[in-house]
């Protein structure tokens, strides 16, 4: 499982360090207000169906059955099944681009209605959008060759094509003289990133011997149940996309720059998420669902405490940081250009309430596939369904109850996901799908050590950088590296505590 984390999560973390030199360029050009909001919620669209239709709900139906196939069937069965699941996810993706294209007006009146009282921001958000919703049609080919090669085992080419979204959005920012304004060239950038994303994973794809074909829509039995649990699963993931509506919904009607100042520290919050909680999630369902396959329950739960082990170690120092040099990150990496410091000072808060949920996230990816891997899709979505009205309702009290404003926001989330880690495990272990081993248990504590090194690592870092300069970059290359020393003190000293492989036999 290391090795394989390790490539997934070394491609994961490339592109997300790529997402950041994008962040930063576009904090520089784009600022924090209008035009910033307007590009935002243009990007909003079809990340948010990505996911709906994409990596979560469509991994989640996907590769348990395309892997059960195979095993079987055969290879080429799989191939055939890949083809007919192609088939009627491309006619639905059809559909919904001439439709959202068509009616895309009344699409962002509703995402963001507070952009009603200025038309132009309203009529910007529009245009923008046109240009970047078709990605998804060519992002979500992209996600089934990915899922294919996930599910053979190939986890690289998967993780690695993300980062062209990054390189064609700083291409095009560096080119925004040549477009009618810097939004213009962000958008431009998500267009071109699609198509680059296609070709790279054709590519990577058709190496393996791994296509997909257009083929007659048939209504045959395997692909009725595809299709249920795809739905179910779909209903689960637009129930996580409804809090992000219901997040931009609420900011339109904040200050100018609200919605850029959750953007930017959700992005930082990505880091973590993105890097581990997806690596996680992405290489422990394939493996579950091999075990499972092959009735060997006990590897299963294995793997399964292997990965929330290793979830707690590398995601709690990241915490700590969030809580102790807020200012310090937010500052350091955006405070330039058109970004000003009250822009970044606003994120730095809203990235303490994101990191309280930091921890849930992680877990909730390591503790779904104990039902996606038995192909019951349904479970988590329920789970799902609870938090999400618990999120709703805490919103508002935040927002407009108790004046919270877009922390109030990003606060709201992380709570939600509590509840919906805690409504998982309750109906894991009811189930006996979940047991707890030695693995997870040894290394909480070493977890916990870790992490509070980490955040007086971090802090000593600004102190000491403090009394030597003002700039912000350099005192967040000073937390940087002493957080990372006394984090790796901790860890090299308990190394036999925790779930590292041949690491910690060294």
């Amino acid at each position: 499982m290391i090795g394989r984390l390790l490539s997934v999560g070394g491609f994961t973390l490339l592109s997300r360090i790529t997402g950041f030199g994008r962040d930063i360029v576009m904090a520089a050009v784009l600022g924090s207000g209008p035009m910033s909001d307007a590009f935002l919620v243009a990007l909003r669209l079809p990340n948010s169906f990505r996911s709906i239709f994409g990596e979560g709900a469509f991994n989640a139906a996907f590769i348990q059955r395309f892997a059960k196939v195979k095993t079987q069937e055969g290879p080429k069965a799989a191939a055939d099944f890949a083809d007919r699941v192609f088939s009627w996810q491309m006619a639905a993706q059809v559909i919904l681009l001439g439709v959202a294209l068509a009616g895309m007006e009344w699409v962002v009146r509703a995402l963001a209605p507070g952009f009603a009282a200025r038309p132009e921001q309203l009529d910007l958000a529009v245009q923008l959008s046109r240009i970047a919703f078709p990605y998804l049609l060519m992002t979500v080919v992209a996600i089934q060759l990915s899922a294919m090669l996930n599910a053979n085992g190939k986890f690289a080419a998967a993780a690695a094509w993300s980062l062209l979204l990054n390189i064609a959005m700083m291409g095009t920012l560096a080119c925004a003289g040549w477009f009618p304004n810097a939004a213009y060239a962000a958008a431009w950038g998500v267009f071109l990133a699609g198509v680059l994303q296609l070709v790279f994973i054709v590519w990577a794809a058709a190496r393996e011997g791994l296509h997909l074909r257009i083929k007659r829509l048939r209504w045959t039995p395997d692909m009725r149940e595809f299709l249920r649990a795809l739905g179910a699963a779909t209903f689960g993931s637009a129930s996580v996309q409804i809090l992000l509506f219901v997040d931009t919904l609420i900011a339109s009607f904040l200050p100018a720059g609200a919605l850029t100042a959750l953007y930017y520290s959700d992005r930082i919050n990505q880091l973590p998420m993105g890097t581990l909680g997806i690596a996680l999630g992405t290489v422990l369902l394939p493996e579950m669902s091999t075990h499972i396959a092959q009735d060997n329950h006990a590897a299963a739960h294995a793997a399964q405490n292997r990965a929330a082990a290793l979830g707690l170690l590398f995601t709690l120092p990241f915490v700590a940081a969030y809580f102790t040099v807020p200012l310090t990150i937010m500052r350091g990496l955006f405070a330039h250009g058109a970004f000003h410091l009250e822009a970044a000072d606003l994120s730095a808060a809203a990235l303490v309430a994101y990191g309280i949920g930091l921890p849930a996230f992680v877990l909730i990816r390591v503790i779904a596939p104990s039902f996606y891997a038995r192909g019951d899709t349904a479970s988590p979505v329920r789970a799902t369904v609870i938090s999400v009205l618990v999120n709703i309702a805490l919103k508002f009290a935040f927002v407009w109850g108790l004046g919270f404003g877009a922390v109030g926001l990003a606060l709201g989330t992380s709570l939600a996901i509590w509840v919906n880690v805690g409504v998982l495990i309750g109906m894991a272990r009811s189930r006996g799908l979940i047991a707890i081993d030695g693995t997870f248990l040894r290394a909480i504590g070493p977890s916990l050590l870790a992490a509070a090194a980490t955040g007086a690592g971090a802090l000593a870092g600004v102190e000491l950088a403090d009394r030597l300069t003002s700039n912000d970059l350099i005192r967040l290359a000073s937390a940087v590296v002493l957080g990372g020393l006394a984090y790796g003190v901790v860890v090299l000293l308990l190394r036999r505590r925790l779930p590292l492989g041949r690491l910690a036999r060294s």
